[in-house]
C-alpha cells in the first residue's frame, strides 16, 4: 500500500466551496423544533408522583382541610420551580457544550491541510481522518494507513473494522470514531442526508422508555388510586345509606380515602430527586433529566480502559533492550551504532505519518538522537498492516540512493516465534520482557529484514527477520485517578478495566493506582473460549 500522505491531492478551492455548500448547506443535523418550557410543563404534569400530589392536594381543598390542601400545592409548586430551573440550566449548558465540543477536523483545500469546524464541511471536501477523532461526515477512502473505525453507533458492533478503498465498504460514516491509522475520504454526504442524520430523523417520533423506578412508581400509584378508590365509594355508600346525607357522607369517605394515599413518598421522591439533580449541577455535571439521579445511583460496577482513561496517553520512550546485551539502556545511555540501529528501525516501523502515541514517541526519540534525520531520503513503497497472532506490522522503504529499509514491529512473542535464536538469547529476552511489564510499561519488539526482489512476499511473516531488541513505553497514570478510584468505592461502586494490554503491564499499573481486585485477571484469549455462563459466573469474582 502507499504512503498516505496528502501533498499530491489539491482538494476544493474557493468557489468549488461556495458553490457545493450553497447546494447542499452546512454540515448539520436539522431536527424539529420543541417548545422547551411546554415541553417540560407536560413532563412534570405526566409525573405520577407530581399527578398523586395534585389529586391529595384537591381532595384536601374539597373536604375543607385548607392548611394541608396549601401545604401540598405548595410542595407541587416548589418542586416543579426547582424541575423547570433545572431542566432550563440543563438546556442551556448542553447547548453551550455542543458549541464549545464541535470538533475541528483536518481538511485538504488549495493543496493545503487546514482546519475548520466539522460544520464547514462541504460535499467534495477531502477529510484527513485520524486516531483518537470523530467521523465528521459520510464519505469515501481514497487513500488510508492501517486504517480502523469503530462503527458501533451504527451497526451495534463493538469491535473496530478494518477498512482501506478496496474494501467491501469502502465508506466511513458521521459519528464513528476512528481506532487506528490515518485514511483520506472524500466528503459525499453532510448534515441529514449521513446515514446517522437519517436514522436521527427516523427516531424523532419515538418516546422515551420508562426507568425502573418509574415504573414502580406507576405501578404503585394506580394500585394506590384504586385502593382509595374503592374505600371512597364503601364508605361513600355505607354513610349515605344510614344518613342520607351526601355531604356528611362524601367527606368522610374522602377524608377516609385520604388517608389511604401516601402523598409524603411522592414528595420526598421527586424532592430528593430534583435535589440530587441540583447539587450535581452545581458540581458542574451537567442533568438534563432529574432520572438521571436514580440511573446514577443503580451503578454497581464501572467498566474503564486503561490506556487514555487511567493513563495519560503520553508515551514516551522508557527504555530499550538491544539482543546479545544484559541490560536495557535509555535514551539518556551513550548510543553506539547497534543501539541507534534499533531505535531507528522501531521508527522506520512506524507510520510516516506518526498517529499512535508510541509512533509519534519513536519519531521524537529519533529526531532528537540520531545524528543525522533521513526521514526525508525515504519513501514508503510497500506495506503490511498490524496482522497475525501475535500481531505485528512491516513497512518497506527506499532511499535517494535506492537503498531499501524493511523494518518491523509488534508484540514480541511473534519475533521470538518467527526469528531463529538461542535458547540462551530467548531467556534474556523474556527475562527483559518481564521487567519491563512489571514496570508497567509497553513494550515492542523490533526487527529488520533483507530482500532483494521486487514482487514482495504475500505475507509478512514470510520475510527472514533478524530480531534487534526491544522497546519499552511509559505511559503514566492521571495524577487525581487514585482519589477518583477511592471515590467510587465509597460510593459503593466496583471498578473493572477492561484493555488489550499485556496482563502484565496491567497488573503493574492496576497496583500503582490502587485498583481493588487486581490479582484477578482474565486474558481476552481466555475470555473469548468462555461459555455465557461461565463469563458470568467469571466476571463477578474479578
Amino acid at each position: 500500500m502507499e504512503e498516505a500522505h496528502p501533498i499530491d491531492i489539491e482538494g476544493l478551492d474557493e468557489a468549488a466551496v461556495a458553490a457545493a455548500r450553497e447546494q447542499y448547506g452546512k454540515n448539520q443535523l436539522i431536527f424539529k423544533k420543541e417548545n422547551r418550557v411546554l415541553d417540560a410543563i407536560i413532563s412534570i404534569a405526566k409525573e405520577p408522583m407530581v399527578a398523586l400530589l395534585l389529586a391529595a392536594s384537591v381532595l384536601y381543598f374539597i373536604s375543607g382541610e385548607t392548611g394541608d390542601g396549601l401545604f401540598l400545592a405548595g410542595a407541587i409548586i416548589l418542586v416543579s420551580i426547582i424541575s423547570l430551573y433545572q431542566d432550563a440550566r440543563s438546556r442551556d449548558a448542553l447547548e453551550k457544550l455542543k458549541q464549545y465540543a464541535k470538533p475541528d477536523c483536518t481538511l485538504i483545500r488549495n493543496g493545503e491541510r487546514i482546519q475548520l469546524p466539522a460544520e464547514e464541511i462541504v460535499v467534495g471536501d477531502f477529510l484527513i481522518a485520524e486516531e483518537g477523532t470523530s467521523i465528521a461526515a459520510d464519505g469515501i477512502i481514497v487513500r488510508s494507513n492501517d486504517f480502523s473505525v469503530n462503527e458501533s453507533i451504527l451497526t451495534g458492533e463493538a469491535f473496530a473494522v478494518f477498512k482501506d478503498k478496496d474494501s467491501e465498504d469502502p465508506k466511513v460514516y458521521l459519528g464513528t470514531n476512528v481506532v487506528s491509522g490515518l485514511a483520506i475520504v472524500q466528503v459525499t454526504d453532510i448534515g441529514n442526508a449521513t446515514r446517522l442524520g437519517k436514522i436521527g430523523k427516523s427516531l424523532e417520533d419515538i418516546k422515551s422508555e420508562k426507568t425502573p423506578l418509574e415504573i414502580k412508581i406507576n405501578d404503585f400509584v394506580k394500585k394506590m388510586v384504586i385502593a382509595g378508590s374503592v374505600v371512597f365509594l364503601i364508605v361513600w355508600g355505607i354513610n349515605y345509606f344510614k344518613s342520607h346525607d351526601i355531604l356528611d357522607s362524601l367527606l368522610k369517605a374522602l377524608t377516609l380515602a385520604m388517608s389511604i394515599l401516601p402523598e409524603e413518598i411522592p414528595v420526598a421522591f421527586t424532592t430528593f430527586m430534583a435535589l440530587g439533580a441540583w447539587r450535581l449541577m452545581k458540581m458542574g455535571i451537567v442533568v438534563k433529566q432529574m432520572k438521571t439521579v436514580e440511573t446514577l445511583g443503580s451503578a454497581t460496577v464501572i467498566c474503564i480502559d486503561k490506556t487514555g482513561t487511567i493513563t495519560e496517553n503520553k508515551m514516551s520512550v522508557a527504555g530499550l533492550f538491544l539482543r546479545g546485551e544484559k541490560e536495557a539502556f535509555g535514551l539518556e545511555d551513550p548510543l553506539n551504532e547497534l543501539r541507534l540501529e534499533l531505535l531507528s528501525t522501531a521508527m522506520w516501523a512506524s507510520e510516516p505519518i506518526p498517529f499512535d502515541p508510541m509512533e509519534t514517541a519513536l519519531h521524537q526519540a529519533y529526531k532528537k538522537l540520531a545524528p543525522q534525520d533521513l526521514r526525508s531520503r525515504y519513501r514508503m513503497i510497500h506495506e503490511y498492516p498490524l496482522g497475525g497472532k501475535p500481531p505485528l506490522m512491516t513497512h518497506i522503504y527506499t532511499g535517494d540512493n535506492r537503498e531499501r529499509v524493511i523494518a518491523a514491529k509488534g508484540a514480541p512473542e511473534a519475533f521470538l516465534q518467527l526469528c531463529k535464536l538461542p535458547a540462551e538469547e530467548i531467556t534474556d529476552i523474556n527475562t527483559q520482557l518481564n521487567r519491563f511489564t512489571h514496570k508497567g510499561y509497553r513494550v515492542l519488539g523490533v526487527a529488520k529484514a533483507a530482500f532483494t526482489g521486487e514482487v514482495f512476499p504475500e505475507n509478512q511473516e514470510n520475510f527472514s527477520f533478524q530480531f534487534l531488541g526491544l522497546v519499552a513505553f511509559n505511559d503514566p497514570p492521571k495524577q487525581n485517578i487514585t482519589q477518583v478510584l477511592q471515590d467510587f468505592y465509597r460510593a459503593g461502586i466496583d471498578v473493572k478495566i477492561i484493555t488489550g494490554d499485556n496482563r502484565e503491564t496491567t497488573a503493574a499499573i492496576a497496583a500503582e493506582i490502587g485498583l481493588q481486585g487486581r490479582e484477578n485477571q482474565i486474558t481476552g484469549a481466555e475470555l473469548m473460549e468462555m461459555d455465557d455462563a461461565t463469563l458470568q459466573e467469571k466476571v463477578m469474582e474479578l
